[in-house]
């Protein structure tokens, strides 16, 4: 029987993934009870320039929300993470999973850095739940899902 590579190495990135993503979720439990720990951490990020996009971003959004983002936030991290690690409607959970994670980095400010490029959080992360929101939603493969005749 032979191994699908492919395959194998989509099935590798999700399970990655999906405990990157419920240890950060995990992380975050505290904010379920108190949401200034997320609101300290945006305030801090608010002195982005200002008509930077993340200071309009933080201004408008991420800032009069955060009683529900940090609601949101871990939950959506425990829960995508979960469904990544079993495989679970991995194209919709990926998705949720990548735009939490831009989210993220568009309000620190980071998405328009250098470091961007160079932390685990940022391309590894974004490029990977991108990955997984257009491949990851097979579980056959097309040998299996098309048999051959023979004869």
């Amino acid at each position: 029987m032979a191994i699908d590579r492919t395959r194998a190495g989509i099935t590798i990135l999700r399970v990655c993934l999906g405990v990157f993503f419920v240890f950060e979720g995990i992380g975050k439990l505290r904010w379920l009870a108190d949401s200034s720990v997320l609101s300290a951490q945006l305030a801090s990020w608010a002195q982005a320039p200002t008509g930077s996009m993340s200071h309009w971003y933080l201004n408008r959004i991420a800032q009069p929300g955060v009683f529900y983002f940090a609601r949101l936030v871990p939950l959506g991290e425990l829960v995508s993470g979960a469904a990544l690690i079993a495989g679970f409607w991995t194209p919709l959970f990926a998705f949720l999973a990548f735009f939490m994670a831009l989210n993220f980095q568009i309000a620190s400010g980071a998405l328009f850095e250098y470091s961007f490029l160079t932390s685990g959080y940022g391309l590894p992360v974004l490029g990977g739940a991108l990955a997984l929101t257009f491949a990851g939603g097979s579980r056959k493969t097309k040998s299996a899902a098309t048999p051959r005749r023979t004869g």
